[in-house]
């Protein structure tokens, strides 16, 4: 991906549009059950390599708006990083667009939410939680965001998007 201005603000938009849906969300974007409704934009890497810095950035602002600190800052920020980049590499797959979000989070969130935060419920609990919410909005939020997207030829103009899948 080259560092354009259009990629930069496609970047710049996204981190803004996760980290406003999370923090005006708070009672259920944190927590050892969370409903983040901002992570269904988890699966645009796929169609979009612009949105991996800015779901990066949405989500370090986010998670410093936060009850949990540092931790989820910098743990809960790499989850998504990781997503991010695995959903990319996964582009030409899109039923699997959904499974980084859910093993990322689930496993790193819920681990150190668990380990530093919240022992409300067992550790295996807490990461199934997650994973389990992360499912739910990257299947039934994300990928009909993601069609709207390419179905809509001025989005399609706007973000600059190359169908890559490939058919199988």
């Amino acid at each position: 991906m080259k560092i354009t201005t259009k990629n930069l603000v496609h970047a710049a938009v996204i981190a803004a549009v996760y980290a406003t849906l999370t923090i005006l969300l708070e009672p259920i974007s944190y927590g050892p059950v969370q409903f983040r409704l901002a992570e269904a934009l988890t699966v645009l890497p796929a169609i979009l390599p612009s949105s991996i810095p800015g779901l990066f950035i949405g989500c370090i602002i986010a998670n410093l708006a936060g009850a949990f600190g540092l931790a989820d800052v910098v743990f809960g920020s790499l989850a998504t990083l990781l997503a991010s980049v695995s959903t990319y590499l996964l582009r030409n797959k899109p039923l699997l667009y959904p499974l980084p979000p859910a093993i990322f989070n689930g496993l790193i969130v819920g681990a150190y939410v668990y380990l530093l935060y919240d022992r409300t419920y067992p550790l295996p609990l807490t990461m199934l939680f997650i994973a389990v919410s992360e499912l739910i909005l990257t299947y039934a939020l994300g990928l009909p965001l993601v069609s709207l997207i390419k179905k809509n030829p001025e989005l399609v103009r706007i973000f600059d998007i190359k169908n890559e899948e490939k058919k199988d």
